[in-house]
């Protein structure tokens, strides 16, 4: 399993699976907890488009690629290319230690909003 850092959201992805483009921009609008309607929006597209693009039925153009790169802040090889792997040099991609893994889990297991609430002070404390 590796864990990836992508903007500013972890996630990991197991050895030997292969994503294509639709997958990472899917994934990308998972994370980032919007629907197609909002997503496409904040990209430029129609729901049409998008849904299209998630299911690897149309290519994107450069100025949506560009346009998804810019608005969430995810690495371009990684978006059109799906490189993480070791060879692949980047601040993008972070592998973490044992204890920032048990926190993970852990907080994976929590409700949403036990989620946001713990993310909310941590951001108080960094702040002090």
């Amino acid at each position: 399993m590796n864990l990836l850092l992508i903007g500013t959201d972890l996630f990991y992805r197991e050895e030997n699976q292969i994503e294509t483009l639709g997958e990472r921009i899917k994934k990308i609008r998972k994370l980032n907890e919007m629907n197609q309607i909002v997503f496409s929006k904040s990209v430029g597209i129609s729901q049409a488009t998008l849904s299209e693009l998630e299911q690897d039925k149309y290519k994107p153009s450069i100025e949506i690629i560009i346009s998804i790169v810019n608005e969430f802040h995810v690495d371009l090889s990684w978006l059109v290319f799906g490189r993480t792997d070791s060879n692949y040099n980047s601040n993008s991609v972070k592998k973490i230690n044992e204890n920032e893994l048990a926190l993970l889990m852990l907080f994976d297991k929590l409700e949403k909003i036990d989620q946001r609430e713990l993310i909310q002070l941590i951001k108080s404390k960094l702040s002090k």
